[in-house]
């Protein structure tokens, strides 16, 4: 399908007045609602519980009045029993790995799928591509909706696609050094460790064709943009999405300012809401990020919860509103010795020592009734050269950070560069629980 954003500006819509964007939102979240309640049994049944018919929407407010939809929802109903179309007019399905239980599925018509590729072009553009660059796609191919989403959107850019997937780390160097693109979409701990491996080769990262690096999947600090910047001389802009929603394009940074993910608001209702009470928070508060489909034929959700804790911000560089970076996850939410800690909280600490690298393991223990926590850090490659003794003196400083910022004693052990597990595929596990069940 042909689409306008070949060699095009801006769209409309990323410019329109935020009359005619609440306009078109609610048109659109009436279709959403009443798709989903006469096509979905669980959406009926869930909104008959709550007492609520979407005939009751008369103004975006009233999308506080409907239940929210849960992970767990979507796997009580697997596979394919939240789907609003029947199977035969689903052209595609992706699901979660099930890490923690069932894959939680998800399909899409083919008009779904021209959708995603038409939302991944514009976060592409955002990020600073034009239609004739290369791309290489580092995420992971499959199931997982990164590798696809990611390049059907180059595509309808008009991009050249190298649709490398995850893993083959000295291979992804060499193809980057022979093939030269212009962007990386990759998550941003496995773009750290191809720096590592540039670096291992003796290539100055700095000098490679990469001018723009666009990455999602996991949470990631301002810090570890700056360390990813000032390492590769590229920009690194931050893109979101979740597969329950859509995938990556959910919402996308615009290189020219790169002050949090603009929502893409014509196909997705954002909400912030207080986690422990479902209360929506005004705009500018932090909780919990939930959305509302407004496009979906396939698979529709209705006030989903991401679990992501982040706020909504004022519109700049678009006229949608966007998202600050996520903290955290309301389900990542670590609590050790009655102290809330979040994974990025360790990272942005790691980071402000100049010595140690980009990688580094949260390990939980019990001891009696109490939890320990160690934290693995390890240092730069240009820093190996540390004996035993100076590396301690760096989880020292270390640890006194985590004690002053987060408020938790914590062992930490520092190593030699490349001691700390990898993604080899995507996200990084940043969490070892060890503790029993």
């Amino acid at each position: 399908m042909t689409t306008k954003l070949q060699g095009a500006g801006l769209e409309p819509i990323e410019h329109a007045s935020r009359d005619e964007i609440s306009a078109l939102q609610l048109e659109r979240m009436k279709w959403s609602l009443k798709h989903a309640y006469e096509n979905v049994p669980f959406y009926k049944k869930s909104f008959d519980e709550a007492g609520v018919h979407p005939d009751d929407l008369k103004q975006l407010s009233d999308i506080s009045k409907f239940p929210f939809t849960k992970k767990t929802d979507l796997r009580d109903n697997y596979p394919f029993n939240m789907f609003a179309v029947p199977r035969e007019k689903v052209a595609r399905i992706h699901a979660s790995s099930g890490t923690t239980g069932k894959p939680t599925v998800v399909g899409y018509t083919l008009s779904d799928i021209d959708n995603w590729a038409n939302l991944v072009a514009r976060s592409i553009r955002a990020a600073g591509g034009r239609p004739g660059d290369i791309v290489h796609i580092a995420y992971g191919y499959g199931l997982f909706t990164g590798g696809m989403g990611a390049h059907y959107g180059a595509e309808r850019l008009g991009c050249t696609v190298i649709p490398m997937s995850g893993g083959q780390t000295e291979k992804q160097v060499q193809l980057i050094q022979d093939f030269r693109p212009d962007i990386i979409m990759v998550t941003p701990s496995y773009f750290c460790n191809i720096l590592d491996e540039m670096k291992r080769q003796e290539i100055d990262p700095r000098q490679s064709s990469l001018r723009i690096g666009i990455f999602g999947a996991e949470p990631w600090t301002g810090q570890m943009r700056a360390d990813i910047e000032t390492g590769s001389g590229i920009d690194a802009v931050d893109i979101y999405g979740l597969s329950e929603v859509m995938g990556p394009g959910v919402a996308s940074e615009c290189v020219e300012t790169k002050d949090g993910p603009v929502i893409w608001e014509d196909h997705f209702y954002p909400e912030i809401i207080n986690p422990d009470t479902g209360e929506v928070v005004a705009d500018g508060e932090m909780g919990e990020l939930v959305f509302t489909s407004l496009t979906k034929e396939a698979m529709p959700v209705i006030r989903y919860r991401t679990r992501d804790l982040t706020r909504l911000l004022p519109p700049t560089s678009r006229s949608m509103r966007r998202m600050d970076k996520i903290t955290g996850r309301s389900d990542d939410m670590l609590i050790i010795r009655g102290v809330n800690m979040f994974p990025t909280q360790v990272e942005e600490l790691v980071l402000k020592i100049p010595q140690l690298a980009p990688h580094y393991q949260i390990i939980l223990t019990k001891n009696g009734n109490l939890d320990d926590v160690e934290i693995m850090a390890e240092v730069r490659p240009e820093f190996d050269y540390l004996n035993e003794a100076e590396r301690a003196q760096l989880g020292a400083q270390l640890k006194h950070a985590v004690k002053s910022y987060i408020g938790i004693s914590a062992a930490i052990r520092v190593t030699e560069a490349g001691k700390v597990e990898r993604s080899l595929t995507g996200k990084a596990r940043r969490v070892v629980d060890r503790r029993p069940r």
